[in-house]
């Protein structure tokens, strides 16, 4: 198994994202940023080695209604400041309308998860939350964990954000963006979720279908990237026109993360 990956009884995609060189030739730090799929299904067991994390912040990127139909568990003990968010609409979330009402086609999937990149950055809720998870990343010196649902799309543009405002090199960062591939292992589920697929919704999608949806691919991450760049110009000035990160909290964030 990659270093990177942690395995857990029932938390998908727990991995750390820290330990990467970055472009001043320093390290961003190991053990500091951390991230997964959600904890409402965490065993005991799971809890217990979440202890050893020793968390500071936990960055729960979900809408109220996931939150509230899966709700997370937290070990004895935990003290971490948790940071959530979103507009409680009532509305389905974004991929369970989408799993119920389009094709579930390799190319539907791919075309709806670029569509859902070019919008997640500029979704009020999410900016706001990513804005207070950059000031926790500046403001306290423990382990901090972001999560969603899978722990990829949501989660995946936050970490790569975070790995930009570092200066870790693109190709790292996509390389750390794609391993949610490897550490879901989607081939060898995809018929088992297949069939949660087709009794949640009746609705038939062929394996290669639900490896597109539930998967990454580099082009989701650059549809998000470009459409940022669109709007703002770069990276760097979305962070600090729609998330208030100036250049102190930069240099607060960098000084606590790298090595």
């Amino acid at each position: 198994m990659n270093d990177r990956l942690h395995a857990f009884e029932a938390i998908d995609n727990f991995r750390d994202y820290g330990d990467y060189a970055t472009a001043a030739g320093r390290r961003v730090r190991a053990g500091g940023l951390l991230r997964s799929g959600h904890h409402a299904r965490a065993s005991d067991a799971d809890l217990e080695r979440l202890k050893g994390f020793d968390l500071g912040a936990v960055i729960d990127l979900r809408r109220p209604g996931e939150r509230r139909d899966q709700p997370s568990r937290r070990p004895d003990g935990f003290d971490a400041l948790v940071i959530e968010g979103g507009i409680d609409d009532g509305a389905d979330a974004p991929h369970i309308a989408f799993l119920k009402t389009e094709d579930l086609t390799p190319a539907s999937g791919r075309r709806f998860m670029e569509r859902t990149y070019r919008s997640l950055p500029f979704d009020a809720s999410h900016i706001d939350v990513f804005s207070r998870y950059f000031h926790s990343l500046g403001d306290q010196d423990r382990p901090v964990l972001v999560h969603c649902a899978a722990g990829k799309d949501r989660t995946g543009f936050l970490a790569a954000l975070t790995h930009h405002l570092l200066g870790v090199h693109r190709d790292d960062m996509v390389e750390d963006y794609l391993l949610t591939n490897t550490a879901v292992d989607l081939v060898g589920r995809a018929p088992s979720i297949a069939r949660q697929l087709h009794k949640m919704t009746g609705r038939v999608a062929s394996d290669d279908a639900v490896v597109a949806f539930l998967g990454v691919e580099p082009a989701y991450l650059e549809a998000a990237f470009a459409e940022v760049e669109a709007r703002h110009g770069s990276l760097d000035a979305y962070l600090a026109q729609a998330l208030g990160v100036d250049a102190a909290l930069r240099a607060r964030i960098e000084a606590r993360l790298s090595a």
